[in-house]
């Protein structure tokens, strides 16, 4: 499934939003980075490329599309302050969130309760908000391999047409999207990105730290003798 070309808006200008930002760009997408150092966002969009430009905070969400949130835990709130998430400027989009809430030296999740992507859909009234994207680190993008090997990015949220776009940007990055249910379980997400920093820290590889179960398996008949 692949998007049909769309402008995409990255709030952030780390390696995250970059490598998104090119990946989309070489698939026919348009970009628009924006973020609270002018100057960076100019940059970022520059290592881009051409199809992507800076904007101002404040003319941002008019401009875009989707919206992909990747930034900092900590810089989170703010992040979304700058654009106007607050006033409604979100309301209608879809925004995929890619917010790492992980103390990364001890894998622990930052939030006490619920997770960074309720926090989104709490703060942007009437956004259509879906948790992606957080659990593979930038070099992952985009995968060029054989597709029945292509990374599976877990997402999940309550709109099915934010999924579906999520799905299909996910696909351009070379990527598949499991959808693993409503925002609820976006913690479940969030989690899972710490159990893998604490297997890294343990030495090993996180690939060879879950079963390796064949969904059609799952779903053969049983039988009985």
């Amino acid at each position: 499934m692949k998007e049909t070309a769309v402008n995409v808006g990255i709030v952030g200008t780390g390696n995250l939003a970059e490598t998104l930002g090119r990946a989309w760009a070489s698939a026919g997408h348009s970009l628009l980075v924006t973020g609270r150092n002018p100057q960076r966002a100019i940059e970022a969009a520059d290592r881009i490329g051409r199809a992507a430009g800076a904007a101002d905070p404040a003319d941002f969400t008019s401009q875009v599309d989707v919206v992909v949130v990747a930034v900092a835990w900590d810089g989170l709130e703010a992040a979304l302050a700058l654009v106007g998430a607050g006033e409604g400027a979100l309301a209608g989009k879809t925004v995929i969130d890619c917010t790492n809430p992980v103390d990364y030296a001890t894998g622990e999740l930052k939030p006490a309760s619920g997770s960074a992507a309720e926090l989104v859909a709490r703060t942007a009234a009437g956004a259509h908000v879906v948790k992606a994207l957080h659990l593979f680190a930038g070099g992952s993008w985009p995968y060029v391999g054989p597709q029945d090997e292509a990374p599976v990015v877990a997402i999940c949220g309550d709109e099915p047409s934010a999924l579906d776009h999520t799905t299909a940007l996910i696909g351009d990055l070379g990527g598949r999207a499991g959808v693993v249910g409503g925002l609820t379980s976006a913690r479940q997400l969030e989690e899972a990105a710490g159990f893998v920093m604490r297997i890294v820290g343990s030495g090993h590889n996180p690939r060879f730290a879950v079963p390796n179960v064949d969904p059609a398996l799952l779903r053969a008949p049983q039988t009985t003798n």
